[in-house]
């Protein structure tokens, strides 16, 4: 028995004939598959001899399928379109277990990090690619399923949206900073330490301004102050002893919970916002996305309310 070697036309022979067939024109063909004309000529002429017919009439400048030819394009065509179609969804198979979360750095360094030993023990099949970026990305524009943004997921109408954590705000200093400077108890306490301030290029966030008047407290800026861009490293500066900066609850746990940084000034802040898992309404989410907004979500409940992780403090 012949095999399809033998019987069939080569892969790419088939491929530059569907497109000298779809343009009627070796040049235009030649141009779309980055090949000279006189190379698409050659493979047309190599498979004509190849089938024992000619597939083109040739005139001067031009060329037109013959009827065998028509005929054999439109099968060609349809086998083509069809490996490509069933190549694309094995691709599409294989692109399921990998699932991109977009978010902050804040978010991706100081709340997955932590937890990406037990998301691997949780969902050892996929693989968890996070993006970060100083903006929330338009997840409609982008090829990826999941985002966490912060605030009323009334301004996101484009999306789904699930809680995450309610966003939760008090300062915090390092143990040393205490230990050398006593522990603030009131809000007003505050006032003559050194503050570092947050200042997000793009994303609102809550300021020394808002907490201290929540707190019932007037506040003058100070003269001098630690400004950084960077939630991250503004966490870096009070854990070296810099200062106090606001802490957004759900992403200072585990430095809570260890003792390193320290709850003071005696007031929890809660902005009636919160933090939320986002997918676009325009697409429906693949099985392995599903799972990674559950596990998340899932993740969220976990985070013990603020309250109760600053009654261990006693200015709280």
């Amino acid at each position: 028995m012949q095999t399809f070697r033998r019987l069939l036309p080569s892969a790419s022979s088939l491929i530059i004939f569907e497109a000298a067939g779809r343009h009627q024109n070796f040049s235009r063909a030649a141009e779309e598959l980055g090949m000279t004309q006189a190379a698409v000529s050659f493979a047309v002429r190599k498979l004509e001899d190849q089938l024992g017919i000619p597939l083109f009439h040739r005139e001067h400048r031009s060329v037109e399928l013959t009827d065998v030819g028509e005929r054999f394009h439109a099968d060609v065509t349809v086998g083509l379109s069809r490996i490509q179609k069933s190549a694309e969804d094995i691709r599409t198979k294989g692109r399921e277990a990998n699932v991109t979360l977009a978010a902050s750095t804040a978010f991706g360094s100081m709340w997955m990090l932590p937890r990406l030993a037990r998301l691997r023990a949780d969902l050892p099949d996929i693989d968890l690619r996070i993006q970060t970026s100083v903006r929330d990305l338009d997840l409609d524009e982008e090829p990826i399923p999941l985002g966490v943004r912060g605030g009323d997921p009334a301004s996101w109408p484009r999306y789904h949206s699930a809680m995450l954590a309610p966003e939760v705000v008090f300062p915090v200093a390092s143990a040393g900073f205490v230990e050398r400077r006593g522990l603030p108890e009131r809000p007003e306490d505050l006032l003559t330490l050194p503050l570092i301030h947050l200042e997000e290029p793009v994303r609102a966030a809550c300021d020394w301004s808002e907490w201290f008047t929540s707190a019932g407290v007037r506040y003058s800026a100070q003269a001098r102050r630690l400004a950084i861009n960077d939630y991250v490293l503004v966490i870096q500066a009070v854990l070296a002893g810099e200062g106090v900066a606001l802490g957004w609850q759900h992403l200072i746990e585990e430095q809570i919970r260890s003792k390193a940084l320290v709850p003071v000034g005696g007031h929890v802040l809660h902005t009636n916002l919160a933090f939320h898992v986002v997918w676009p309404r325009s697409r429906e989410l693949n099985a392995q996305a599903r799972r990674v907004r559950d596990w998340l979500v899932e993740e969220g409940r976990r985070i013990p309310g603020c309250d109760a992780a600053c009654r261990s403090n006693p200015s709280f």
